[in-house]
């Protein structure tokens, strides 16, 4: 496992992974910025508007994609050039190289979830940061936001792990995250839609009435979990019978 995480990093530290990084933070950012410039400088600043704003771009649209993008990167080099049957015939079983490949697609999220928190936080200080910071709902939406993103994570994996074209998988992506505003008002649909997992568990509980922001946690998490399990266990099944 070692020398699969070492193989992995030697891959992309120099990739372009580091540069789509911090696409949403910054641009989620320049909205949060030019939404609350505005505002009574005699005021606190209002964090969790802040964070509502900002989440809406990067959970509804940039997280999605960003899922995608980082599973076809990870799988391009196997891709290319027989890279499967190279690394297959290293003394690895199919379990371990699927296994590491997931961890860094979640680590690169995890990476991506952190640097928006930073740039929410840059936008408070700039902005006067008036006020005591609601870390618990910060770190609270962040981390969610992490954890939603599991399934879509597993599926994009065994998408990419199964189309050897680096456009198929991230056309598939674009094409079904681009219903999310109109799946996130839908109660009966939206829990069960993974592009739109990300907005819901973000999104702070209070405040939303409407569609399946009304949704406890305990239930949007459930189906969070079933869905990781069935997309994890089945791409990991077939990348395990793959010929290559």
């Amino acid at each position: 496992m070692i020398r699969l995480i070492r193989s992995e990093w030697l891959k992309i530290r120099r990739s372009v992974l580091w540069l789509l990084l911090v696409i949403s933070p910054v641009l989620a950012g320049f909205i949060g910025y030019a939404e609350t410039r505005g505002l009574d400088r005699t005021r606190d600043f209002p964090w969790i508007e802040a964070l509502v704003i900002m989440t809406t771009l990067h959970a509804m649209l940039f997280l999605p994609l960003l899922t995608g993008v980082y599973s076809a990167l990870l799988c391009r080099y196997e891709h290319a050039g027989g890279g499967w049957k190279q690394l297959l015939t290293l003394p690895v079983t199919r379990t371990q190289v699927y296994l590491v490949k997931f961890v860094f697609v979640m680590g690169l999220l995890a990476a991506t979830q952190v640097l928006f928190l930073v740039v929410l936080l840059l936008v408070g200080w700039i902005q006067g940061g008036g006020g005591t910071i609601p870390w618990e709902e910060l770190l609270l939406s962040i981390g969610l936001g992490w954890l939603a993103c599991l399934p879509l994570a597993a599926l994009q994996l065994a998408v990419s792990t199964a189309w050897s074209s680096f456009a198929a998988p991230l056309a598939v992506n674009v094409i079904f995250t681009i219903p999310n505003l109109l799946v996130a008002n839908s109660k009966d649909y939206a829990p069960f839609y993974p592009w739109a997992q990300p907005l819901l568990a973000m999104m702070p509980r209070s405040g939303f009435d409407f569609g399946a922001f009304t949704l406890s946690s305990a239930t949007l998490f459930t189906v969070i979990g079933v869905s990781f399990a069935v997309f994890f266990a089945g791409g990991w099944a077939y990348f395990s019978r793959k010929a290559v």
